[in-house]
């Protein structure tokens, strides 16, 4: 864990500050969590919040308490850049890196001339003036709970910071079965319960949204998938023609991946995704136990993420994308068979 000058944070906010809080390009569901659930609890403090997204994030998510106040960057640019200008401090929850939230923002925020203060779970770190990063953790969902904990706030957590933090901690452990999930994990969300979040309404809001297309893009990502069971790995293709077809919307290939990691015998799995509009394959990575996918993804796929779930991207065709993953597979072939016991 890092936790870089959290007491001269702490002295720094025991005053109302202005606060822009920013999370990642293609926010899911612990970026809204962790970004709305720390601007509630700001917004109790007496400080001045305002989140401000890169891009659209799936419908599935616009129900979360606050969502309305949200500025996407891309869209409402006049809006964002003058909150930028009128902050004292920015908060980066759930990403490592300005990379992560696209170069027309990241080029913006390099000029920034305030402090930084990052919390997020994600390996490897840049390094910022503020700092709270665990690998360890659940989520950054799970972490913002930690961080109102050390600001001696808990008891300041009400029903919609605790309903934005389960949804965030919920969505990135799969539903509490990834192997992030620890008995301390329980206890918080156990505690978000006892506070309000009503925990089977948060399931349904994310979980029952599914629109008609939706699911018939399921079905066709479902009838591309490969499975090379040598490798115990299974991946899953979706070209832009096939998006398209099924009337495509953010978010609708979210969670996708995990039907091929669901297969009996796979410890590896992948989705590809083709995206013209920026020109790259957009790729989602799962596995169990010790294979990291992550360093997978730093090595080959300009990506990155935790040891169990990561994203890349390639800019080469769906063809030769398929072609470079495939080739790979013998070289990490012990690895994959030692990695889980199945």
């Amino acid at each position: 864990m890092i936790l870089k000058h959290f007491k001269e944070l702490q002295e720094f906010l025991s005053e109302p500050k202005n606060i822009v809080i920013i999370g990642h390009r293609n926010p899911d569901g612990d970026a809204v969590g962790s970004t709305l659930g720390l601007k509630h609890y700001f917004d109790k403090k007496g400080h001045t919040t305002q989140v401000l997204m890169p891009n659209e994030y799936p419908d599935f998510l616009h129900w979360i308490p606050g969502s309305e106040t949200v500025k996407r960057f891309d869209r409402q640019n006049s809006q964002s850049v003058k909150a930028l200008g009128k902050s004292e401090i920015i908060f980066l929850l759930d990403f490592n890196a300005l990379h992560r939230v696209g170069d027309d923002m990241k080029n913006t925020l390099e000029k920034y001339e305030n402090s930084f203060a990052l919390i997020d779970h994600h390996q490897q770190p840049d390094d910022f003036e503020y700092m709270y990063s665990d690998t360890t953790m659940s989520s950054t969902c799970q972490m913002v709970y930690n961080f109102i904990d050390m600001m001696g706030d808990v008891d300041m957590i009400d029903k919609n910071i605790a309903t934005c933090l389960y949804t965030g901690i919920m969505t990135d452990t799969g539903s509490f079965r990834f192997r992030s999930t620890t008995s301390t994990t329980h206890r918080i969300i156990a505690d978000l319960i006892d506070k309000g979040a009503e925990n089977d309404k948060i399931h349904s809001n994310v979980h029952d949204a599914n629109s008609y297309n939706r699911l018939l893009l399921l079905g066709q990502a479902l009838s591309n998938m490969k499975v090379l069971p040598e490798y115990k790995t299974a991946y899953i293709t979706l070209s832009e023609e096939e998006k398209k077809r099924f009337s495509y919307e953010k978010g609708d290939t979210e969670g996708v991946v995990n039907y091929a990691l669901s297969l009996k015998g796979i410890v590896f799995a992948a989705i590809f995704i083709e995206d013209k509009e920026q020109g790259i394959i957009k790729m989602s990575l799962r596995s169990k136990g010790k294979f990291s996918v992550n360093q997978f993804a730093r090595n080959y796929f300009n990506g990155g993420g935790h040891d169990n779930a990561a994203g890349g991207k390639s800019l080469e065709s769906m063809k030769s994308t398929i072609s470079k993953f495939t080739a790979l597979l013998p070289k990490y072939k012990n690895e994959l068979e030692m990695s889980y016991e199945i």
